[in-house]
């Protein structure tokens, strides 16, 4: 690789939302960077820019794909005509363009459009000419409308890969991908976070980290009733058990078994807490035995969750007790569970099914008595 000289082209300015793959492709085929320079400049292999360079071309088949990288290349001035050029355009920073959007538009109007999006058989749609795209929900013989947005948000969802063509013809239609889902609730993660922070409350978890969440409510039983909690159903095992389907079309894992591995994870993790060490609050102002906790406490000792954990595993015995443990507690996935109890592949879900499907049978004994 050569050192970065003079005459070299000076760099493009994109805005934030234009993925680095495209960033690459307009600076070397709009702009005349050899692809040696963009990559010392990334600070990655040559290699690697020679795929994204061709990625992108492939893509320009795309009508939306195409006109936005143009008009990308014309505002940063990387035209096509400048290539061969005496000389390379000055490139200080991006022009004000009525034809491009900023971030802030971008994810506003990605948050509202999105959503639409996620539904049951909602589909984004744009036609040749069309100064706007509609997304359609097709729910019978004539699609419903339920949003629309301007064809330069459809060019930069398309362009981001939140959206892919799955019908292309006169009118192109679109549906969302994973990454337009993950960047949904990257999003909302975004927008409750800033009011998490205005109203000067606790942190609210990361953007990054509430992308891969899948949020829900589960009811827990427990010994003052039921209490309806929202939780992270993609954190467990169990759930993504729960959103297979057998071969009759139902569920691989009903919800009452689901409720069951719950209920014993909650036992096991109220068993690791250990004894307050620290001044006990509730208690200051109480006369006597301030520092010490009464057997009534709910964070008095891990013996009560203890004992009803090793229960339930006796309960179930050698085995049936084992993969519970593993999944349920350890939240383990069932590959390495098989690996290290020596089990044949794809047999440990049937064991786990039946596994807690005596777990539950022993709760619902306890619930009897």
């Amino acid at each position: 690789m050569t050192s970065p000289t003079a005459s070299d082209p000076p760099v493009a300015m994109f805005p934030d939302w234009v993925p680095e793959a495209a960033r690459t492709y307009l600076e070397h085929a709009c702009g005349g960077r050899p692809l040696r320079q963009v990559a010392l400049d990334r600070g990655c292999a040559a290699s690697t820019v020679l795929r994204q360079v061709r990625r992108v071309e492939q893509s320009r088949d795309d009508p939306l794909v195409d006109d936005v990288l143009d008009r990308l290349a014309e505002a940063a001035g990387l035209g096509q005509t400048q290539i061969h050029a005496k000389g390379p355009p000055a490139m200080s920073a991006m022009p004000q363009s009525a034809a491009l959007i900023d971030d802030d538009t971008l994810n506003r109007e990605a948050r509202r459009v999105l959503r639409r999006l996620c539904e049951a058989d909602s589909f984004l749609a744009v036609g040749p000419g069309m100064p706007q795209a509609v997304v359609l929900r097709d729910a019978g013989d004539t699609p419903t409308r339920t949003a629309t947005l301007p064809r330069n948000v459809a060019q930069a969802m398309v362009l981001k890969d939140w959206v892919s063509c799955y019908k292309a013809g006169r009118v192109t239609r679109y549906r969302i991908t994973d990454a337009g889902r993950a960047a949904l609730k990257r999003l909302l993660g975004e927008t409750l976070q800033k009011r998490v922070e205005a109203r000067g409350m606790a942190e609210s978890p990361s953007p990054f980290l509430t992308q891969h969440m899948e949020m829900g409510e589960r009811v827990i039983p427990g010994d003052r009733g039921a209490e309806t909690l929202r939780v992270n159903l993609s954190e467990s095992p169990l759930g993504m058990l729960a959103r297979k389907k057998d071969r009759g079309g139902k569920p691989f894992l009903s919800m009452e078994l689901v409720v069951a591995g719950e209920r014993l994870r909650e036992d096991f993790e109220k068993a690791q807490m250990g004894p307050r060490v620290g001044q006990n609050w509730d208690r200051f102002l109480t006369a006597g035995d301030r520092g010490q906790m009464g057997a009534s406490d709910p964070v008095g000792g891990p013996d009560a969750a203890r004992k009803r954990v090793s229960d339930a595993l006796r309960a179930l015995g050698p085995g049936l007790g084992d993969v519970v443990l593993r999944v349920c507690c350890f939240l383990e996935g069932l590959e390495a569970a098989e690996k290290r109890m020596g089990w044949s592949a794809r047999s440990g879900k049937i064991v786990l099914r039946i596994a807690l499907q005596r777990l539950q049978a022993y709760y619902d004994g306890l619930n009897g008595r």
